[in-house]
């Protein structure tokens, strides 16, 4: 029998954590530039997402990536993967 590999590809989103207030979970705010349907212009659309931060790591501001997982609680279906950048 052969050796079956699954591949699986992940959502990756881009960040700053807004609130790092509970414990491993940071809320992470990514925005993104649609058109506008009627005049072209762009506008900025924004979302909230709740990550997995399993070491804590991240703060409340920083920069960070986040990739698509299974469910691991109600609002958690993400996990933080890196931080990108430090808040100042």
């Amino acid at each position: 029998m052969a050796n079956t590999e699954q591949v699986v590809n992940r959502r990756t989103l881009v960040g700053k954590v807004v609130s790092d207030a509970s414990d491993k979970t940071a809320v992470v705010l990514v925005e993104r530039r649609v058109p506008h349907k009627l005049y072209k212009k762009y506008i900025t659309r924004s979302k909230k997402y709740h990550a997995h931060d399993a070491a804590n790591e991240a703060r409340k501001g920083d920069t960070v990536r986040i990739e698509e997982s299974r469910p691991i609680s109600k609002l958690k279906t993400w996990v933080l993967t890196e931080v990108i950048e430090k808040a100042k």
